[in-house]
């Protein structure tokens, strides 16, 4: 592996996960990837990593715990934690646990590497933020639910409190990948 530039990638998606790996080898990083928090954990009794790129939601799983672990590991570790799910709070626990930045998909490896290179915080940044659209929040809330019930569309259509047809519906407009 390379000195100083071993990476491991935390994430449920295995293509992305691919795509990233082969993004950042040909930057010069040595990769590993880990599909599960117990992946990770396997690895992590074989070796250590200097940076780390964590996905939020693994599945039915968090990826907070895996942040803890690497950082654990190696407090000097360069933990970004990718989601989908953005949150404050999963934010300010992502950087209570070791995370140097939090970054919302979709991020590409030019993001990811930028904050890798961040130690600072950034005082410029602007208070207002980014509004999110409705329909983004229902998305998200839907997906949610979905990991939440393991894709079964009648008791994600239940929990959420509308009729199954009409889920179906804008799943159909907007599939899961």
């Amino acid at each position: 592996m390379s000195a100083g530039r071993r990476l491991v990638i935390v994430e449920d998606d295995e293509d992305f996960a691919r795509t990233l790996a082969r993004s950042f080898e040909r930057r010069g990083y040595a990769v590993s990837t880990a599909f599960s928090p117990n992946a990770l954990e396997a690895l992590l009794a074989q070796t250590g990593f200097d940076f780390a790129v964590v996905d939020l939601k693994l599945g039915v799983h968090s990826g907070l715990p895996c942040v803890a672990a690497l950082a654990e590991a190696n407090p000097d570790t360069r933990i970004v934690v990718l989601t989908g799910f953005a949150s404050i709070a999963t934010a300010v626990e992502a950087i209570k646990l070791g995370a140097a930045h939090y970054l919302p998909k979709p991020s590409n490896t030019d993001d990811i590497e930028a904050a890798f290179g961040r130690v600072a915080g950034d005082a410029d940044v602007p208070v207002d933020g980014r509004a999110t659209s409705i329909k983004t929040l229902e998305w998200e809330k839907i997906n949610e639910t979905l990991i939440a019930t393991g894709f079964n569309i009648s008791e994600t259509a239940r929990r959420l409190g509308m009729h199954r047809r009409t889920l179906a519906r804008k799943l159909e407009k907007r599939p899961v990948r």
